[in-house]
């Protein structure tokens, strides 16, 4: 594969919602460094992910624009603009659980203001949705392929199917060009990691940052599959440049799947500290467990080339480097 997909970035006028969070501020990291004419949105609320040393270093390489994807001012925003990577979203399953009048806001009613304001002010604009695994809920059968049936376990997976839908029916009815990226564990720098609400990945990082104790629920045994940062960010660059991504749900997935005891005992060998200890589930973890889960990619390689190309121990090992260096601004 070229790297045209790459080169399509240059003066482009790209807009990230999230673009503070995780993966949204790599994202608008690489667009910055490709040549784009990049703004990030982001609301910056307590406890979703979005953190200003994210973008540290690019401040006068992009816009930072703080507001809520909620209000109004998505008219204004995407007017202009020529590439959407919509990552605004409520990621944590157990928040969604406790709070999910909150989580119906942002994850439905968010996502239908960002289109609509798209279909009223700028229609000729690409969207690159966020979309989760999560949405399958416990595989029926492995790997995972986008006919898999979805049947989530929690309010969450719901909700991201609704806005990915609501993406899919503004291609299918209104000619806007969108596509959703089903992402699966993704890690590397720039991730929450203050608190275990949005998922294992982070927490585990945090815990061997500091060197402390990983507490695996269940028997260690299920199986996920990891993509590092750069590799998500890389398939968003080629769903966002590359038309065969028009009105099209593409899984992303490592390589190969390893047990949840594995990735703890690497990370705890490549950080040089912590321990691991296995406990039983907590009652409302085990509710919405899936499981052993691990997407099968075939898909989106086959149309856009993609692929996970970064192994778990070079990611990993970035990872916690990046923590170590900066972990003032996360913990």
């Amino acid at each position: 594969m070229s790297t045209d997909h790459r080169d399509y970035y240059r003066g482009r006028k790209v807009l990230v919602t999230g673009g503070l969070g995780f993966i949204g501020s790599n994202l608008c990291r690489t667009l910055a460094d490709l040549g784009a004419d990049v703004t990030a949105v982001d609301s910056l609320l307590p406890d979703y992910g979005g953190n200003l040393f994210n973008l540290a270093g690019y401040e006068d390489k992009l816009r930072i624009n703080v507001a809520d994807v909620r209000g109004h001012g998505m008219e204004y925003l995407v007017r202009g603009q020529e590439v959407l990577f919509n990552l605004a979203g409520q990621v944590s399953h157990i928040d969604s659980m406790t709070d999910p009048f909150t989580d119906l806001e942002i994850n439905c009613r968010s996502q239908l203001s960002i289109l609509e304001a798209v279909r009223k002010g700028n229609p000729s604009l690409k969207i690159v949705y966020a979309g989760t695994r999560q949405i399958y809920g416990k595989p029926q059968r492995l790997p995972v392929d986008e006919s898999h049936p979805l049947q989530p376990t929690d309010v969450n997976g719901i909700n991201k199917i609704s806005g990915e839908m609501y993406h899919l029916v503004y291609h299918s009815v209104y000619g806007i060009r969108t596509c959703s990226l089903r992402l699966t564990n993704t890690y590397g720098p720039r991730q929450l990691i203050r608190h275990n609400r949005q998922g294992f990945i982070g927490w585990f990082v945090r815990q061997v940052t500091l060197g402390e104790e990983i507490q695996l629920f269940g028997d260690g045994s299920q199986r996920r599959d990891f993509d590092y940062v750069d590799d998500v960010v890389d398939a968003f660059l080629r769903a966002g440049a590359m038309a065969q991504a028009d009105g099209q749900v593409f899984n992303l997935g490592g390589e190969a799947p390893v047990s949840l005891a594995v990735l703890a005992k690497r990370m705890i060998e490549i950080a040089g500290q912590g321990s691991l200890r296995v406990a039983p589930f907590p009652e409302e973890r085990k509710r919405i467990d899936i499981g052993d889960f691990y997407a099968d990619a075939t898909r989106i390689k086959d149309a856009l080339g993609w692929r996970s190309t970064t192994s778990l121990d070079v990611g990993m090992t970035k990872t916690l480097d990046f923590y170590r260096a900066h972990k003032e601004h996360y913990l």
